[in-house]
């Protein structure tokens, strides 16, 4: 697993063998910041991100690597969490992160305490929580993390459909990879 662009491109990021991580693959990665930046590597400068479930961190990470100002890992895993910590620090970054080693909605509630806002929110539960998908998503479809321009998007399993919409938020599109697919949302 690599840091596919950006500052950091090529790094190497650590993963944890026999937990329940399951990184994000290097190309649905590359798929999901090929269509964030459309063409403008410089569209992801100064964004504010959520990275929920976090895991490895690797998403995150691309977007520190990318330009992003700010970065919240959210993983409730004690062992996951140390391991977002040491990958930050083996790549130098030591500013513009957030660990967070709280349930989503804990740490949601958290951040909405601190008047954060953001404007990528990505998320990533282990395949087999699939009710965190909804609960999730509505929580994030009512809450002031999220603004007008927004975008919100879930990976999961290419069987599994986490949902069209929650109150304002809507899947506006879906892009299937191998076993796993990406469902967009926004206001």
């Amino acid at each position: 697993m690599r840091v596919i662009a950006g500052k950091f491109r090529g790094r190497t990021l650590r993963s944890l063998h026999g937990l329940d991580l399951r990184p994000t693959s290097d190309r649905l990665r590359e798929t999901l910041f090929d269509v964030l930046t459309a063409g403008d590597p410089e569209r992801l400068a100064g964004t504010v991100w959520l990275d929920l479930f976090a895991g490895t961190g690797a998403v995150g990470i691309e977007a520190l690597s990318r330009g992003a100002s700010a970065v919240y890992f959210v993983e409730s895993s004690k062992k996951a969490a140390a391991l977002i910590h040491s990958n930050l620090k083996a790549l130098g970054i030591a500013a513009g992160f957030e660990v967070l080693m709280l349930d989503a909605v804990a740490a949601l509630r958290r951040l909405e305490s601190k008047n954060v806002a953001c404007d990528f929110c990505f998320l990533d539960p282990p395949y087999r929580m699939q009710q965190a998908y909804a609960e999730t998503l509505e929580l994030l479809s009512r809450s002031p993390l999220l603004h007008a321009k927004s975008l919100v998007i879930a990976e999961h399993e290419k069987r599994f459909d986490p949902g069209d919409g929650f109150g304002p938020l809507a899947r506006y599109r879906t892009l299937k990879q191998g076993d796993a697919a990406l469902s967009f949302y926004r206001f």
